[in-house]
């Protein structure tokens, strides 16, 4: 898929002039979603290299360098006014542990004390929210900064307070750019959010259209649990637009702009409830129609819709207008004639139920379609509905409360405050006793390295050395080829920036980069050759204490969660139908508690997938039980398909029915929150009722379909059943 969007870049840069392919590579740069950083911190190195040279200070370059570079680490999407507020609490921690750090590190027994104590304190602070655990990592990073600066400044300097200051004034420099260029773009974050959940949503189409060729022997479980992966993505996207759109937002009504995205958002919401939607078995739908090309056409559609998601993230991250494309509608039209022509055959044509599921398929096509005609034109944001649940603590009590609920060793964040502070004591042990000069890079390592779960934690670990050795065998060459001069200091501002751009989707070339950045910075006081090997040694020894943090320090082995994460998923869906059956008696609404109810759904079904990416890179303890949380994950995501179809087709009932449908519901969420109770450890109670639904003999179609749904949601809950059975076993 990315090599077709490359091959298709390229096919149109190459019938383009120059100037215009200049200009469109332009935009594309200043429409990507690195350009904002790297620019400013390309503005930041560039502004303090120039002062360090004008002011003949080259040993100043270190500390101020490192300052900027934590200030860019702890940096959230914030609008200018909270992010005026974020900037002060950073350079508070900032200030904090610098001078802890510079006045402790010459007493190693008082270090040793508090280095283990203050990483508790700030992993725990984390818990509070995302934006305090970005500012406490950040700080983590600024203490080692600070002790390197400390050790780059040894013998030179005998004031106490400079390394810190120059540090805080490199951190204080960035924050200052970043908060002009946050009040001068105050929309760009929030755009390019969008852009992210609107291309996340178009590869979610593209892999539900996968699951639609009638083609025998197709693996649809594998073509499943890739379409659960997908998902996962797409609620990530969901979740950071929707902070970015609160912090935007806040108690204030939205107007203008800030109105017609926040619609956008909504609709996106809505798309992805409605591409999520099963609504009939796809073996049994391949079957019956495998001699016509409905489903062709359904997948073709599909991938249209996703062809659309594209063309709108492209918009806005360029800033051009969306052109209406005629196609979908025409392929829409297509697939109405061509369901008509195999519903009215008159030998061949498919069972009521097949028909049935078609028509609310093609009416939620059509509905995806209609959603995307309407942000191609102004979107309306009057329509939008006006409240948005804010997950910050909206007060101190709040905050420690948030914190005091994961003071338990069964929170992951306590094992994981744990295990660092370990981690770094054995790591400053291991400094002392080796080579104390240019050893925090023991302590750097392990604290990059060291990450909550074992599958991130060896991730990091085989990409920090192999992106150390390249980034040091770049060093020896620089330096061999330029050992000094102004290139050198170009190279520092390029390398940082190069950081940057390669930290989120490259780590290895992000690694390399920075490893060269630091050579070079050193090199500033005569001492580049110095740090080469003293680097690669304390690499690997960090990443190694690391490794064995992670496996021997209350281990945080993701099987140990599983019932609570199978708990969780079930006892979500359950609520969320609950909320679907509030509104087939009283009319469709999409009102906060039902959002809050299908986003809670959706987070427990991505928490699932994550579980089981981060399981399968854990030690082999238990092959058996991974074969079965494969098959609990593929139903698990099958069956909230099921709910999102019923949330999809929301109308109001006939009040004969809606008796049926309300009986038969509530015996599914019943079902549902007794298995999550059985799941999560306690009795199971009489709540569940196994069984099907029954069938209502005089009833309209919109009942006979939900009822259908609500028969499929209890099959799957008897196959979950049976893979839950066999996990325990296992």
């Amino acid at each position: 898929m990315q090599r077709s969007k490359r091959d298709a870049g390229r096919s149109i840069l190459a019938s383009m002039p120059v100037a215009a392919t200049l200009a469109h590579t332009w935009r594309r740069f200043r429409g990507s979603d690195r350009y904002a950083e790297c620019v400013r911190v390309f503005l930041a190195l560039s502004g303090i290299v120039a002062w360090c040279l004008a002011r003949g200070e080259r040993a100043a370059v270190i500390p101020a360098l490192l300052g900027a570079i934590a200030c860019a680490l702890a940096e959230t999407e914030d609008h200018w006014r909270n992010r005026l507020t974020t900037l002060l609490v950073t350079l508070a921690c900032f200030a904090a542990a610098a001078i802890a750090v510079e006045w402790l590190l010459p007493s190693p027994w008082l270090f040793a004390l508090g280095l283990p104590l203050a990483t508790f304190a700030l992993v725990m602070l984390g818990a509070v929210s995302g934006r305090y655990a970005t500012i406490a990592g950040a700080t983590l990073i600024l203490s080692v900064y600070t002790m390197i600066g400390v050790d780059a400044a040894a013998g030179t300097s005998f004031d106490p307070l400079r390394e810190p200051l120059l540090l805080l004034a490199g951190a204080a420099w960035y924050g200052v750019l970043s908060l002009l260029w946050s009040a001068l773009a105050p929309q760009q974050a929030l755009r390019l959010a969008l852009a992210r959940l609107f291309d996340a949503l178009a590869d979610y189409l593209d892999a539900k259209a996968a699951l639609f060729a009638p083609v025998h022997g197709v693996d649809r479980d594998a073509l499943q649990l890739a379409l659960a992966m997908r998902n996962e993505r797409v609620v990530q996207a969901l979740n950071a637009t929707r902070l970015v759109l609160v912090d935007r937002i806040g108690t204030r009504r939205p107007r203008g702009v800030t109105a017609a995205r926040l619609q956008l958002y909504f609709m996106a919401q809505d798309i992805h409830e409605r591409a999520s939607s099963t609504h009939h078995p796809y073996d049994a739908l391949a079957e019956a129609l495998f001699h016509s090309d409905v489903l062709f056409r359904c997948a073709h559609q599909l991938r249209l819709q996703a062809t659309g998601c594209r063309a709108r993230a492209e918009s806005l991250r360029l800033r051009t207008p969306l052109s209406h494309d005629p196609q979908p509608g025409a392929a829409l039209r297509d697939l109405r004639e061509a369901i008509d022509v195999v519903t009215q055959h008159p030998r061949h044509a498919p069972e009521a139920d097949i028909t049935r599921s078609l028509d609310a398929l093609v009416r939620n096509l059509a509905a995806i379609q209609a959603l995307l005609d309407e942000a191609a034109g102004a979107p309306n944001a009057e329509r939008a509905p006006g409240a948005l649940q804010d997950p910050g603590p909206q007060s101190l009590a709040q905050a420690w409360a948030r914190i005091r609920i994961q003071l338990t060793p069964r929170s992951m964040h306590f094992r994981h405050a744990v295990r660092l502070s370990l981690a770094l004591l054995a790591g400053y042990g291991v400094l002392l006793a080796l080579h104390p000069r240019h050893g925090y890079w023991i302590l750097l390592t392990t604290l990059l390295v060291c990450q909550p779960s074992y599958g991130a934690t060896q991730r990091l670990l085989l990409q920090r050395v192999a992106g150390t050795v390249l980034g040091l065998l770049a060093g020896w060459a620089t330096l061999k080829l330029a050992p000094f001069g102004l290139a050198q200091m170009a190279l520092i501002v390029l390398t940082g920036v190069a950081f940057f751009a390669a930290r989120q989707r490259r780590y290895t070339l992000a690694t390399a980069s920075i490893t060269l950045f630091v050579m070079l910075c050193f090199n500033q006081i005569g001492s580049g050759d110095a740090v080469m090997w003293p680097r690669l040694l304390d690499t690997l020894l960090g990443a190694g204490i690391a490794a064995l943090a992670i496996y021997t320090v209350l281990p945080e082995w993701r099987g140990r969660r599983l019932d609570r994460v199978l708990a969780e998923a079930m006892r979500s869906d359950a609520r969320y139908l609950a909320q679907i059956l509030d509104q087939y008696a009283s009319g469709k609404r999409d009102d906060l508690p039902y959002r809050i109810a299908r986003r809670d759904a959706h987070n427990a079904d991505a928490a699932l997938s994550g579980l089981l990416a981060d399981m399968l890179r854990e030690p082999d303890r238990m092959p058996a039980s991974r074969e079965a949380m494969l098959r609990f994950l593929t139903d698990a995501h099958a069956l909230l398909g099921q709910l999102s179809s019923l949330g999809a087709h929301r109308p109001m009932t006939p009040r004969a029915a809606a008796g049926s449908i309300r009986h038969e519901g509530e015996r599914v969420v019943a079902t549902l929150d007794g298995f999550a109770d059985a799941l999560d450890g306690h009795a199971e109670t009489a709540r569940d009722v196994a069984g099907a639904c029954e069938a209502v003999t005089e009833a309209d179609d919109t009942t006979r379909f939900v009822l259908g749904q609500l028969a499929r949601v209890m099959a799957l809950h008897q196959r979950l059943r049976t893979h839950a059975q066999a996990l325990i076993e296992g």
